[in-house]
This record gives C-alpha cells, sequence and structure tokens, in this order.
C-alpha cells in the first residue's frame, strides 16, 4: 500500500471526490483515500476529482512510490521531474492547495528525497520556494556551489526569514536580559521602586518580631539601574557542522540582537576544525550567515581555546556553546578548558541545538562528562534561549526542559 506522508493535506482540500457521500462517512473515506494514495488495496473505494486530484497528485509526485529495490534517492512513479519548469509547477501547485506549514515541510521532503538542492542554485526557483529556516540551512550548505547570478537572490530569502526571526525574537530578549542585567548589579541603599523584596526579608530574618508578626528591614537589598556601560560580556561558539544548521541560523539572530544591548559585549564564534571570529558582522546577520562553511569535522577544544583567549572579564563573562558534541580534537583537553574557564569565574552553558527541532544526535559521554562540571547540556528552543541567557547572566540554574 503506498501512502501519502504529507497526512496534513487531508485535512485541508474541500471537496471534489467522485463516490464520496457528503455525509460524515464519506468524508472520513475522503481523507484516508488522500492519506493512503490511492494503490489498489487502500480500501476507501474513493475516486478523486477537481481539487482533490491535483491535491493528490502534488502528494504523489513526492511521496508516490519507488520501484522495488530502489531507495531514498531511487525512482518515482510520479511526474515530478529533476528539471527547473516542472518543479516551478510543482511549488507552484503545492503552495495553492496547502497552509504554508505544510508546504514547508514537503520542500524540505524534497530537497532529502528527490535530490532537488541543484535546482536551488537557480534563481527562479528560489523565488518559487516558502522560506523558512531550514531552506536557510540549506542555501548555506550550498553557498560554495552558487554562482553569482544566484547569490544575490538567496540572499534575500536569507534576508527575509532573518527578518522574520528578528522581529518575532528581538523585543523579548532585550526585555528579558535587561531586567537580568538589572538585578544582577544590586544596590544598598535602593529606592522604594527598585527594592528586591525577597533578597531583603531573607537578609533581615534575624529581625522578626512574632508579636507583629513582621519582619523590620535594617538592611534594604535593591535592583541596579541600567545602565550604558557593559556589564556582562556573552560568547556564542557555534558548531557550524552539517546538523547544526538551524542552531547557525538562529545563533546569528540572536547574536545580532544581543551586540545591539549596549549593556552586552557580545562575540560570535564559528567552529568546525577551523575556527572563524564573526564579531566585526554581528550588525547584519545575513553577513554572519553567509560567513559561516556548514559541513566539515568538528575541533570543540580549538575553538574554546580561542574563546579562552579573548575573555578578559571572566567573572562578568558567559560563554554559551552549541554545538552536538562530536569532538575531533582532543577531549580531555577541551574538559580541562572548560573546567578552567569555570575556575575562573565564567559562566559557561552547554547548548546541544538551538532550534525548534528537538535535540539532534549527540556524543552522550561528553553530555555527561560536561554536566559532572556543572554545565548539563540540553537542546533549547529559541523561545526559551532569552530566559536561559537570563539565567546565565543572574548566575541562577538554568531552565533545563525536563525532557533534556
Amino acid at each position: 500500500m503506498t501512502t501519502h506522508e504529507a497526512a496534513p493535506a487531508a485535512e485541508t482540500g474541500a471537496g471534489g471526490a467522485a463516490g464520496a457521500a457528503p455525509d460524515g462517512h464519506g468524508e472520513r473515506l475522503r481523507r484516508w483515500r488522500l492519506v493512503l494514495g490511492g494503490d489498489a488495496a487502500d480500501g476507501t473505494g474513493v475516486a478523486l476529482a477537481g481539487t482533490d486530484a491535483a491535491m493528490d497528485g502534488a502528494l504523489a509526485s513526492l511521496y508516490g512510490a519507488r520501484p522495488a529495490g530502489q531507495g531514498r534517492s531511487g525512482g518515482r512513479s510520479a511526474g515530478l521531474g529533476a528539471s527547473a519548469p516542472s518543479v516551478a509547477r510543482w511549488l507552484g501547485d503545492i503552495r495553492t492547495y496547502f497552509p504554508s506549514s505544510v508546504v514547508q515541510v514537503m520542500q524540505r521532503d524534497a530537497i532529502d528525497r528527490l535530490g532537488l538542492s541543484a535546482l536551488l542554485l537557480e534563481p527562479e526557483m528560489l523565488e518559487a520556494v516558502e522560506a523558512d529556516v531550514h531552506l536557510v540551512g540549506t542555501l548555506l550548505s550550498l553557498n560554495k556551489a552558487m554562482p553569482e547570478t544566484t547569490k544575490e537572490t538567496a540572499r534575500a530569502v536569507v534576508r527575509k526569514v532573518v527578518g522574520e526571526l528578528e522581529k518575532r525574537l528581538a523585543t523579548r530578549t532585550r526585555s528579558t536580559l535587561t531586567g537580568a542585567l538589572d538585578r544582577s548589579a544590586r544596590i544598598g541603599r535602593p529606592r522604594h521602586r527598585d527594592i528586591d523584596w525577597d533578597r531583603t526579608i531573607r537578609a533581615n530574618l534575624r529581625n522578626y518580631l512574632p508579636e507583629h508578626r513582621t519582619v523590620v528591614p535594617e538592611r534594604l537589598i535593591g535592583y541596579g539601574r541600567a545602565s550604558r556601560s557593559v556589564k556582562k560580556e556573552v560568547v556564542l561558539c557555534i558548531d557550524q557542522s552539517g546538523s547544526m544548521a538551524a542552531s547557525v541560523v538562529y545563533a546569528s539572530v540572536f547574536g545580532a540582537v544581543l551586540a545591539s544591548m549596549r549593556s552586552i559585549a557580545t562575540r560570535l564564534v564559528v567552529f568546525d576544525t577551523a575556527v572563524a571570529d564573526l564579531t566585526d558582522q554581528l550588525d547584519d546577520p545575513v553577513d554572519v550567515l553567509f560567513g559561516t562553511r556548514l559541513g566539515g569535522g568538528t575541533d570543540i577544544n580549538r575553538a574554546l581555546a580561542y574563546c579562552q583567549s579573548r575573555i578578559t572579564r571572566p567573572a562578568d563573562t558567559v560563554v554559551v556553546l552549541i554545538s552536538d558534541l562530536y569532538e575531533g580534537g582532543i577531549r580531555d583537553e577541551m574538559l580541562k578548558r572548560v573546567a578552567a574557564m569555570q575556575a575562573a569565574g565564567v559562566r559557561f552553558v552547554t547548548l546541544l541545538a538551538l532550534s525548534d527541532e528537538g535535540a539532534p544526535a549527540y556524543d552522550r559521554e561528553h553530555a555527561a562528562a560536561l554536566a559532572a562540571l556543572g554545565s548539563p547540556a540540553f537542546a533549547c528552543t529559541p523561545d526559551l534561549f532569552p530566559e536561559v541567557m537570563a539565567a546565565a547572566i543572574e548566575r541562577r540554574p538554568l531552565p533545563v526542559p525536563a525532557t533534556a
């Protein structure tokens, strides 16, 4: 039985199924027919017409059966040929019949299953696709092979995605971290509105008057007020191996947001077996992304050595390592370097991924070793990242997700 893997499509079309009665039973059969793909053994007995038939054809082009013995990149039973005109028509069809979230899934599947990456090197293809983080990652991996005629179109696609991410993430990140910076600079003679009542009460518990059921606050502890001076230094150290593509995109956006905050000095370092400092490009995350080289090996120890050499105020520094921890360098040296930075006062954070996709495959032995050093490794969604950074700045326990 051939099954269409893009099952959400069955929820969208509105009609056009010959032989399907307008009752609930007929609608269920119609949806199952769209999901199952129309093999003779699907058991629905439903024929499709009109919009439903067009939807089914678009699904079959991508998810149709392969001849026996052919694998993931083998032949297909339907007509999505590896040529620009047919792919352009297919991209137009799926944008017509499916919602944006489903279109993005189908595009990723087409690139993976049908080997269409090369077609993304053509400007007309890039103009037709639905842009998202995963498409940006694919474009970055093709960056070196991209002809000059395509690069400007590719930058426009990347800039659109980056702009949408900044709009979504910037305001909350700035407000969350500004509050954390203020709280991390507590003062002893605060104004009333700046009093940290929780810490003030705890500091004055010995002055509790049971007959009045109150605490006499002899010493007030308050939040500091934000200033224009640099209070914290943040180093984002990003693994640019191929599996970390989405993390590189999100980290570049967050790097630009952090760099825009005057009270945080931000450094952005990317690495594979070599190390590149992209800090001077942080004002434009698109430049940062096109300065990366997705793929290749990994030398975390070398990257951390570089970061360590740039730290001037350890007690005021947060280092965020974003990596799947598959170390191609010297493992023991890497761990010693992390321990040395922590001993000097650096707050070290390990993220297995910065994306909405969950944790990638990662080196569990290295993750356990870092956890033993007090730096638990976990995957972090973009929405959680501001809270992680706020906790690191305030030296609170990190909000590690329960599934980590």
